[in-house]
């Protein structure tokens, strides 16, 4: 073939050895997938690695969810320790909102297991009708020893469980659960007074400022 001009004739005339030079000569004008295949990986080596998967920061730290006044207005307050809540992804979600209400709840041994009784927490708005039922009961997470202390001294010192606080703690959800025991009247009295004198100090000390 080359750069010389052929006419018809010449065409006409070639053999089969002059078609399959002409072939050959073609193919080694196309560059072969090596040639694809090593500048591509200089393409890459130049633009670093690609990074399909985002980097997602977790959330860290505590964030409060609900304070359970009552509970200390009721109860004298003993031991404390921390639980872990078995949750759907709409309770969570309505959480994050404080869509929540534990002033009546408390905490029921079953085994050994101890479930959340009487927390409300409300329908996610936008969620669907009806995702989660929200007085339901809802399983605490703890440690087998934990429970076994908890059940034991529930069982032998007439004392209740109640939550304190609800939070959230490096993004999970997690209550703050207390041994109590009942407040008599005179010790609601007494600790209304003295919460009273406490809030007549804190103004006298203001005001002297």
């Amino acid at each position: 073939m080359g750069n010389e001009a052929c006419d018809e004739d010449d065409v006409d005339r070639a053999g089969p050895d002059d078609l399959i030079r002409d072939v050959y000569v073609l193919a080694l004008r196309v560059p072969d997938r090596r040639w694809f295949d090593r500048h591509r990986q200089r393409a890459c080596h130049r633009r670093g690695p690609r990074s399909y998967n985002a980097a997602v920061t977790k959330p860290t730290g505590r964030k409060l969810i609900a304070d359970n006044r009552r509970a200390r207005h009721d109860y004298m307050l003993l031991e404390r320790v921390e639980a872990g809540l078995v949750l759907t992804g709409t309770e969570v979600k309505s959480l994050r909102d404080g869509h929540v209400q534990i002033g009546h709840a408390y905490g029921d041994v079953r085994g050994h297991e101890i479930w959340l009784v009487g927390a409300s927490i409300s329908d996610y708005a936008q969620g669907p009708v009806g995702a989660h039922a929200p007085e339901r009961d809802r399983k605490l997470l703890l440690h087998r020893h934990e429970i076994d202390e908890l059940a034991a001294k529930v069982r032998e010192k007439g004392l209740t469980l109640v939550p304190t606080r609800l939070y959230f703690k490096d993004g999970r959800v997690k209550v703050e659960l207390a041994l109590a025991r009942g407040k008599e009247r005179e010790d609601k009295r007494r600790a209304i007074a003295e919460r009273d004198a406490k809030r007549q100090m804190e103004r006298a000390l203001k005001s002297r400022r």
